[in-house]
């Protein structure tokens, strides 16, 4: 069972209008939050990106990448949280920025992604607990049931000892680094050729 801890720490925003808020997040197993120094060198990546998008955060965690994108003029964020106490923090830091263009989603994300949308998404944080085998059936699921915009970013988080990860053909690796037990790479969706 996870363990919670109202009071375990804070995320800070790095930049945009809600820049160097800090905000509540529960201590829960397996929680760790991309550290400052990798989501500043993500959000210089997607810096002409992130403004007027829309934002899908499927592990959201501490929600510090939905909320960075939000802070940052994102158009919407649909954000999906397994753990119902960090989901309930979500919510509830999000009223304390009096923010209304985002949606918490209480429950397991591959379940909502096999759902499928009508409404794509133009930026993808994937961000899976690690350990858990998550990463690929989730890629699997974003583009089964298009989840993703035309040329749309995806920013995928795993452990760096990863061997069995299966990335579709179509999508580039714009950006890769390593920081310490952790690969972050950033990619975008290719227009399929014309037949």
């Amino acid at each position: 069972m996870a363990r919670q801890n109202t009071s375990s720490g804070q995320v800070r925003i790095i930049s945009g209008q809600w820049r160097s808020r800090k905000l509540p997040i529960h201590d829960l197993e397996g929680l760790r939050p991309t550290t400052d120094r990798v989501r500043e060198t993500l959000f210089n990546w997607l810096a002409m990106d992130i403004r007027g998008a829309r934002v899908l955060d499927c592990f959201a965690g501490s929600g510090a990448l939905s909320l960075e994108s939000l802070s940052r003029y994102a158009d919407y964020a649909l954000i999906c949280e397994l753990q119902k106490s960090a989901a309930l923090q979500l919510t509830k830091n999000l009223d304390t920025l009096k923010c209304t263009n985002a949606k918490v989603v209480h429950g397991d994300s591959l379940q909502l992604l096999a759902k499928g949308t009508t409404d794509g998404f133009d930026v993808v944080f994937i961000d899976p607990p690690f350990r858990k085998g998550l990463a690929n059936n989730t890629i699997e699921l974003l583009v089964k049931h298009n989840w993703l915009n035309p040329e749309a970013l995806i920013y995928l988080e795993t452990e760096s000892d990863i061997s069995d990860l299966v990335i579709p053909n179509n999508w580039q690796l714009l950006k890769e680094k390593q920081a310490g037990q952790v690969c972050y790479r950033l990619f975008q969706l290719q227009s399929e050729p014309s037949a």
